[in-house]
């Protein structure tokens, strides 16, 4: 049987920190891992020794969140640092870790984890599940280089994440601690590992036509139209509401989507900053000849969604012993300072059911039997089967 638990701490010392963090999520377990999840506030180094100083020998992988995390017990954000770490137990399952900074390409090194993480496992077949997380930038080329070695298997998982997009984020592999690059856990398992990934914001009738990228991650043009101009368009706004990074923030609530081929999933596509050319830079790749959708929610949406799919998670995987809630660092700033309602539609969802959620740059995920993909400003929450 699955057991789990949830550690945090809000302590200022670093080390302190993780000694507290570690005790409260082992605490009668044999923790197979440690999902760790901080703000940037801490020394990371201190912080992992202090970890290590309790679980030498279990390996703790993750990433730098976005100002804080949410716990059973509440909604965190301090400054001087916050720490979670959620601890998986299964005499059932099998956990192989690895992780590195980018060596050479994102692809090869995606490759060169998932053959490290195969040899930890000391097995010759796939895992029935892996959660990732990387530096934001390529996570499409990591999720391509693991999956060239173990082809088709569903992804979990979220980007580092700093306070203010400024790169001072964190990617964890033990005491290893890198600014670019990505981590993964290969889980065996006969049990289920349920993720419902969703923007779960509704669309509109704003739509085009990508017809000119600059790179992948560069919309220069919808329509044959300045993206920057077409979305002041889609919207009324002003330019001073679209340019730089006031686009950021103007796009929380509208940003735009991408449909997988089928339909069933749109993937959210967070517009980032608008740039002089009129073009806008965005969190994930899109290509042209493909179809961008305006999308929208309030933020009293935004809150309910949470609430919302962990209760279609919760049916999809009624006998949960654990849940990974991995929301966008966007929709938290959004959401703003009604983030608490975030939390009691969470904990009321959970019940006793350990949880932990992490604020992201990116979030990854799949739809039925679609390919994994990644996006902004959406929700990618994982259920571990009890």
């Amino acid at each position: 049987m699955l057991k789990s638990k949830v550690g945090y701490s809000k302590l200022a010392d670093a080390y302190e920190a993780g000694v507290e963090t570690a005790k409260q999520a082992t605490e009668g377990l044999k923790a197979k891992v440690g999902l760790l999840f901080n703000s940037i506030g801490y020394d990371q180094k201190k912080l992992m020794e202090g970890i290590k100083s309790v679980m030498p020998d279990i390996d703790v992988i993750g990433c730098t969140s976005s100002a804080g995390i949410i716990t059973p017990n509440g909604y965190m954000i301090d400054e001087s640092g916050t720490a979670g770490m959620l601890t998986l137990d299964d005499d059932e399952m099998t956990i192989a870790c690895y992780g590195m900074a980018k060596e050479k390409s994102a692809r090869e090194t995606g490759r060169k984890i998932a053959m490290k993480a195969l040899e930890k496992a000391g097995l010759d077949y796939a895992p029935d599940y892996f959660f990732m997380s990387a530096s934001p930038a390529e996570e499409e080329e990591y999720i391509k280089g693991i999956q060239d070695i173990i082809g088709r298997v569903p992804c979990f998982g979220g980007s580092a994440a700093d306070n203010t997009v400024e790169g001072k984020w964190s990617i964890f592999y033990n005491d290893t601690i890198f600014n670019d690059g990505c981590v993964a856990a290969f889980i065996y398992t006969g049990k289920d590992i349920v993720t419902k990934y969703t923007g779960a914001y509704n669309e509109t009738k704003d739509m085009g036509i990508i017809t000119k990228l600059n790179g992948v991650r560069v919309l220069a043009e919808i329509d044959g139209v300045p993206a920057v101009d077409k979305y002041k368009e889609w919207r009324g706004l002003k330019d001073e509401d679209v340019m730089g990074g006031n686009l950021l923030v103007t796009t929380i609530t509208s940003p735009l989507g991408v449909k997988d081929r089928l339909g069933n999933l749109t993937a959210i596509r967070h517009p980032m900053n608008g740039n002089d050319d009129k073009s806008m830079n965005i969190g994930a790749n899109l290509a042209t000849g493909t179809a961008v959708i305006r999308m929208e929610a309030t933020v009293d949406e935004l809150i309910n969604s949470t609430g919302d799919t962990l209760k279609e998670l919760k049916k999809a995987c009624p006998n949960a012993g654990a849940y990974l809630l991995i929301h966008c660092g966007g929709r938290r700033l959004g959401i703003g300072d009604r983030m608490n309602e975030v939390y009691e539609q969470l904990k009321n969802v959970a019940g006793d059911v350990p949880f932990l959620v992490v604020f992201t740059f990116g979030e990854y995920g799949y739809a039925d039997d679609q390919a994994n993909t990644t996006g902004g400003l959406m929700l990618s929450f994982t259920a571990f089967e009890k």
